[in-house]
């Protein structure tokens, strides 16, 4: 990695940690602060992901891990909740980079798109929905609500993305790094058990 991509993803990666920031935001408010031209390449997520991965090996060792156990546990619940659209967990919970200020990305795989959006209103759950930019690249409907944490003390973003049954197919190829990208219920409940072993 070259230098200013070296040090767009390491202030990224601070911007993640300490604020919560996405990725993309990061990355651009990152290059924003340390007064590079708008044109300057900015690091792919992997190279990102590796920069988070060390800045909370060195600030947050002691406190990373509860919190992302109290993140898992608390995505746990809501898989269960809407276990009849196949969920699966994804981003930083799924691959333990989140903290207390991570939101949960669940992903839905529905028969008919509106119905995880009834099962919320049939369980009196207030929902925003908005679009986000899906696994694909495209455009899918996010169903967000905020949910209580008791373990971490504050209110956690959980995002359920809705997608066609026919998109699980493609769900489960291994990212650049050789990893599965999300995990179902199954997978999920076995990390914690590891977690908690």
């Amino acid at each position: 990695m070259d230098v200013p991509k070296q040090e767009i993803a390491a202030a990224a990666a601070r911007l993640i940690v300490e604020e919560g920031l996405e990725y993309g935001p990061a990355k651009r408010r990152a290059l924003r602060d340390l007064g590079l031209p708008a044109r300057t390449p900015l690091p792919h997520n992997d190279e990102v992901e590796h920069e988070v991965r060390d800045y909370i090996q060195l600030y947050c060792a002691d406190t990373q891990p509860k919190e992302l156990h109290a993140l898992r546990v608390l995505a746990l619940e809501w898989m269960e909740h809407m276990a009849e659209f196949r969920p699966h967990i994804g981003g930083a919970v799924w691959h333990g980079t989140a903290t207390r200020l991570s939101d949960i990305y669940i992903q839905l795989f529905c028969d008919d798109p509106k119905s995880a959006e009834i099962a919320l209103i049939d369980h009196h759950v207030d929902y925003e929905p908005r679009m986000v930019t899906g696994f694909h690249g495209e455009q899918v409907e996010a169903l967000s609500i905020h949910v209580a944490c008791r373990a971490l003390g504050e209110e956690i973003g959980v995002h359920l993305l809705v997608y066609d049954l026919d998109d699980l197919r493609g769900a489960l190829k291994h990212d650049t790094q050789g990893r599965v990208p999300r995990g179902n219920l199954a997978a999920l409940r076995r990390l914690i058990e590891k977690e908690n072993g």
